[in-house]
Parts: C-alpha cells; structure tokens; sequence
C-alpha cells in the first residue's frame, strides 16, 4: 500500500510540471501585463516607468527563463509576491482557503442531507408517482447552471422574502452561495444513489434476505447502502476537489472571499503567480482526493483491487 501510495504522489510532480507549463505558455498569449492592468488607473504612465517596472517583476524576460526562475522558486517552497498587491503568494492562498473549505463542508453536508434520502425513496418507489416526481425535479435542477439559480436565490431569498443577505460576514451568508452549489450538486447526486440503489436492490443477496423475512429497511440500511457507498464516495470526491477549488461563479456573485473568487481576480488583473499558485493547488487536491478515495474504496471492500496495482 505505501508503495502504491508513493507512486500516485510520484505522479503528482509530471503532471503538476505539465500543467503549469501549459498555463504560464497560455498567459503569454494575452496582449496586457500586469503592469498594464496595475498602471490603468494612474492617468498617463511613462513607457520608461513601465519598462523598468516590467524588469523589477521579470516581466522582460523571455517566456521560458520566466517559467524557470518560477519552478525553481516552487520547488525551494517559494511561490513569489502577487504582482498587484506586493504580498507573499502562499500567505494570500492560505487566508483564503477557510472560506472555500467553510462553503465546501456546508455544501457537502446539505448534499448528503438532500439526496441520499430522495435517491433511496426513487428507488424503493421505481415508477411511481414519487419516484416519477423526483426523477423531474433532479432533471431540472441538474439542467439549472449555478449562475442562474444564484440569481434566483438572490431575487426570492434575499430581495422579496428578505429571509438571508446576499453577503456578509456571519455565519447565515454562507448559507445561499451553498444552496447554490446544493441544487446541481443532489440533482446529480439524486439520479447516481437511484440508479445504484436499484442496481443492489436486484441482486441475488437482497433477494435472499427477503426470503428468510428480513425487513426492507434492514436490507437497505445494512446491505444495499454499504455496497453502494463506492459510488457516492466517487461522486464526493470529485465534488470536494472542485468545491475546494473554490467555485469562482458562485463566490464572486455572493461576494464570497475564498480561493475561486481569488482567482477570478488574478485572471482579471494578469496577476500570474497567483494564478499558477490556484492551478498547482487544483491539480495537487484532484491527485491528493483521488488517491484517498482509491484508498477507502479498498476499506469499504477490499475486493477493490487499486491499492495493489
């Protein structure tokens, strides 16, 4: 098992070397700087003060001595100072990672909350009215993009009902950016426990038990949930990574202060090392995230054959 560990972690540094690359090779491509964007709001700026500001930042030098010097700085544990804001990028990634895991766990929480239920009803209920009735919300709401049910959280929630604030800082303006995320995320969720819980439901064991009088609630809750719980484990994995991520629509309509919504900043002000810091970050939680789904997979049953590969 340590081994297969230490290979997957392995694998991280290729695919982190890859993916920066081909980010920093894609900035390159825009026509401002961030000294551009860092000097619009100072009226007339001699070509000399940008020009020396561009070699204070290492702006002037070719693309590949650019990337370098970054690598090089990462791999020593220093990821530079933002070019907007002068400060040190790792302090600015860590103060706003606790919003995105804040607004990740309250997401995560009301998903399970939603749809383990409503997946196991539609399933216990195949093609009746409930189970026809849920299958038609899920569709809608897994067809709803989270700007638009932002939006009309934002219209009923807070301007008609008054019931929550748009933004803020206690603890109820988390609530609707994570309402937000909650709809696509048990629609989704919904559909996957029904067609798995239905799947166990017709195997020989569930049929067994019935025959010896074993209650259905007893089956569900001791047999077909455990067996269907590799899948929803992959669902909240893949979910958790980009949860931590930061969503960036959702954070910026809700004014919220974590690392999506840094990066859509850093995008806006060409604040590079900010945005190869949020790409390292996103493609270091996928490989971390996965891995420990492989292995609680193999926890859940050891069947699972990936610790050994």
């Amino acid at each position: 098992m340590s081994r297969y560990v230490m290979s997957r972690l392995i694998q991280l540094i290729p695919i982190l070397i890859g993916i920066t690359f081909l980010t920093f090779a894609l900035m390159q491509l825009t026509n401002d700087d961030a000294v551009d964007i860092l000097y619009q709001q100072s009226g007339s700026v001699s070509d000399e003060v940008k020009a020396a500001k561009r070699a204070e930042l290492g702006l002037d030098q070719p693309f590949i001595i650019q990337y370098g010097q970054w690598l090089k700085g990462v791999a020593t544990g220093d990821m530079g100072r933002s070019y907007i804001s002068g400060k040190l990028v790792f302090e600015t990634f860590i103060d706003k990672l606790p919003a995105t895991v804040e607004l990740m766990l309250v997401s995560i929480a009301l998903t399970i909350f939603v749809a383990t239920p409503l997946g196991i009803v539609a399933a216990v209920n195949q093609s009746r009215p409930v189970d026809l009735i849920i299958r038609a919300l899920s569709f809608v709401g897994n067809s709803m993009p989270n700007f638009f049910v932002g939006l009309l959280l934002i219209y009923f929630l807070a301007l008609k009902l008054n019931l929550l604030p748009i933004m803020g800082s206690d603890w109820r303006a988390v609530i609707m950016p994570a309402l937000t995320l909650t709809v696509s995320m048990s629609a989704k969720y919904t559909r996957q426990i029904r067609a798995v819980v239905l799947e166990e439901l017709g195997k020989p064991y569930v049929m067994g038990a019935r025959s010896r009088g074993v209650s259905e609630f007893t089956i569900l809750t001791r047999s077909v949930l455990r067996s269907s719980l590799i899948v929803i484990i992959t669902l909240l994995a893949l979910s958790m990574g980009s949860l931590l991520g930061g969503t960036a629509i959702v954070e910026t309509i809700f004014m919220w202060d974590g690392v999506g919504k840094l990066a859509v900043d850093a995008i806006l002000t060409r604040d590079y090392p900010l945005i190869q810091a949020y790409v390292v970050w996103m493609a270091t939680i996928y490989v971390v995230i996965n891995l420990l789904a492989d292995l609680l997979y193999h926890w859940l049953d050891p069947r699972v054959g990936g610790v050994e590969r």
